[in-house]
């Protein structure tokens, strides 16, 4: 017997780690991405509706809520891009010179960055959800200004108002499949 078992054994272990890595990247990356261009073209929508003169949307919760809302999704652009760092690292753990394969440690960092930055985007689009919906809330809580003669716009709750709660939704699940993806595969490095 030329070949030895441990090595073969080995050797599949790193093909499965290595496809793992590219397969739950690719996932991850593609779910981010779609949910993240979904959620950046609905806030845009909303800043350019909601600058008009008279709108009823100018509201300072609701401002500081769509700033946070934009953090997330500038941090959701550094979870995408590790995303696409795992299949990079899922092709050169498929290498044939063991010396251009990453090591675990390197790989393990890469992995712990990409919870931070996940955990990091969700807090901050949670934190940003919450601002609009109290704002909503207290919209819809207060006294309406409701008079035979004056109607105060105001006080609407708009459908723009409720697409910016689902993007914020939108951005916090893809954080979430962020999270996700980064610890199956610090999981499944961890087995090996």
């Amino acid at each position: 017997m030329s070949q030895n078992p441990d090595a073969q054994s080995s050797s599949s272990n790193l093909r499965t780690i290595a496809q793992t890595f590219r397969l739950t990247g690719w996932i991850s990356f593609w779910i981010q991405l779609v949910l993240g261009v979904i959620s950046g073209i609905i806030v845009l929508l909303f800043g350019i509706f909601s600058q008009r003169a008279g709108s009823p949307n100018n509201n300072p919760g609701t401002g500081f809520g769509v700033f946070l809302a934009i953090c997330g999704l500038v941090v959701l652009g550094g979870g995408i891009y590790l995303a696409f760092r795992y299949t990079r690292i899922g092709n050169k753990l498929l290498s044939s010179n063991p010396s251009n394969r990453p090591r675990k440690v390197e790989t393990v960092q890469v992995l712990r960055l990409g919870l931070w930055i996940n955990l990091g985007g969700t807090l901050v689009t949670l934190l940003g959800a919450q601002a609009i919906v109290g704002t909503l809330v207290a919209r819809s809580i207060s006294p309406q200004a409701v008079t035979t003669q004056l109607f105060d716009p105001t006080r609407i709750i708009s459908g723009l108002d409720m697409l910016v709660v689902q993007a914020n939704i939108n951005t916090v699940s893809a954080h979430f499949s962020g999270l996700v993806a980064s610890l199956w595969l610090l999981n499944r490095i961890n087995k090996s």
